[in-house]
């Protein structure tokens, strides 16, 4: 399926301007096309050198985008894009464009077995005159009942949104940062006069408003006055008064969320100004309470995981303390040495936690952690040799029930390789390769220093540290770990395991 952008540069003259105004009108338009109860297709003349065009030489017009009404049945059941009209299917159109004017005579189109009322709407941009497309607003007559006062009121807002589209007033213009989210013509629409007073209110609106603290009606009320009085903060309050009277004045507002009475309600007003006069705006509202308040359950039960991860840190990092301590006053060498290695581990398993108490999720950026723990275990190495560690490629962000056995692993991989590769004196290297394939990792610590003895083996090794590595290796990360020597010398420790 071709996209607008697509369709716009391979099958049309527009310039770039108008193409990026027809993908603003298309993210704006469900609203018309709700108010409507109608579908909505844009149209725009086709290149002469595009097939499918009009034998008789007038202009062949392209589906660019389609929407349909969610408030009523559509008149298509097929896509309408790309579709391409011409000659007398596409007089409707080719009156719009030419005329610049908004079509709508002409008997009822069936398709299949749906009847369907046509119009044509010409579309201008804000800075120019010229016609550069047209919206077909397409009507399924299938539903022949009397409309309600709620349709009427809808399909009145529609006829000036239409007049607006036409005049380059609508859609209105995109402000920095506005978020795409807002309120639909079902959450609630509240029509205001140009006097600012309501003249008409959904039943949603109501709603909304009650749950805000009105008890009356709101017809007849001055919406910005009512508004302002109903919000807690009367800095908020004054704010969102001053919103719908700049839509009144034919301003394009920040949509604004309002709080009263534990309610929380969205707000987006629009100007409505048919033939650019004042016709008054429309406020749309939705009741967001409950949304909101599962966003703050979910920021509270955040904070609360990273203060858990805060405290575990410094609890880790306390343990560590006590333990560097005890070493120094050991003075069997076999137990400092010991007591100092359960130092590095404790120490490399904070990391891990100190990260995910500045993280606003249970994920972590590896690579920093690795870098940390690989900086530490050359500091301790450099009064005996001259070791560089370096790392190849990235580990990119892991979870964290990967990352705490995966640093404790390549804690005492790295450590193995720093104090065992090289001779006291002697300088080395140790790299630390990387290789991430979707949910794949493979990790290889290799030296190029003594190697291993010739009956080594991983599984039968009585020291503590590997013993570790090939317990989280093959049981936390259910992987597989490999120790063996290099070809051209040295020691690598090859671990790959699957992140799901």
């Amino acid at each position: 399926m071709s996209t607008l952008r697509d369709l716009v540069e391979a099958r049309t003259d527009l310039s770039a301007a108008t193409s990026e105004h027809l993908h603003r009108l298309a993210a704006e338009w469900q609203l018309l096309a709700d108010l409507s109860f109608a579908d909505l297709l844009l149209w725009a003349p086709m290149r002469d050198d595009q097939p499918g065009g009009a034998s008789d030489g007038t202009a062949a017009f392209i589906c660019l985008a389609q929407v349909r009404p969610t408030t009523g049945p559509t008149a298509y059941d097929d896509d309408q894009v790309g579709r391409v009209l011409a000659g007398d299917a596409a007089e409707h159109l080719r009156v719009a464009f030419t005329e610049g004017r908004i079509y709508r005579e002409g008997d009822p189109v069936w398709h299949g077995a749906t009847p369907a009322r046509h119009e044509a709407v010409p579309v201008r941009r804000r800075d120019r005159q010229k016609v550069v497309a047209v919206v077909a607003r397409d009507t399924n007559l299938s539903d022949t009942r009397s409309p309600s006062h709620l349709e009427l009121n809808y399909l009145k807002t529609a006829d000036y949104l239409v007049q607006m589209l036409t005049d380059g007033g609508f859609p209105p213009p995109l402000l920095p940062g506005e978020p795409t989210t807002a309120p639909r013509v079902g959450d609630g629409l509240v029509r205001i006069g140009s006097d600012g007073l309501v003249r008409y209110a959904s039943p949603n609106a109501l709603s909304a408003y009650r749950r805000m603290g009105v008890t009356g009606i709101l017809s007849g009320e001055d919406l910005a006055s009512l508004t302002r009085k109903l919000v807690n903060d009367p800095v908020k309050g004054e704010d969102a008064s001053r919103r719908i009277s700049a839509a009144l004045a034919g301003g394009t507002p920040r949509r604004k969320e309002l709080e009263a009475r534990g309610a929380v309600v969205l707000m987006r007003a629009l100007p409505l100004r048919p033939d650019g006069r004042g016709a008054g705006a429309l406020v749309l509202v939705r009741d967001v309470t409950e949304v909101r308040r599962l966003d703050r359950e979910l920021v509270t039960k955040e904070a609360t995981i990273r203060e858990i991860h805060h405290r575990v840190k410094n609890n880790l990092q306390t343990v560590a303390a006590l333990l560097r301590l005890q070493a120094r006053r050991v003075g069997v060498p076999q137990a400092r040495a010991a007591l100092e290695e359960s130092v590095r581990r404790v120490a490399s398993i904070a990391l891990v936690h100190e990260t995910l108490s500045l993280s606003s999720n249970e994920s972590v950026a590896f690579d920093a952690i690795v870098d940390r723990v690989a900086s530490m275990a050359t500091e301790v190495a450099a009064a005996e040799s001259d070791v560089r560690l370096r790392r190849e490629g990235s580990f990119g962000v892991l979870p964290s029930e990967v990352a705490t056995p995966l640093v404790m692993i390549l804690n005492e991989l790295i450590q193995n390789a720093v104090e065992h590769a090289y001779a006291p004196g002697q300088g080395g290297e140790v790299v630390i390769t990387v290789d991430r394939d979707g949910d794949r990792l493979s990790v290889v610590v290799s030296d190029s220093g003594r190697g291993l003895p010739e009956s080594f083996r991983v599984d039968a090794t009585h020291r503590l540290g590997l013993q570790i590595v090939r317990t989280l290796a093959t049981g936390e990360l259910r992987g597989e770990i490999e120790l063996r020597n290099r070809e051209t010398g040295g020691t690598e420790a090859a671990l790959n395991f699957s992140l799901v």
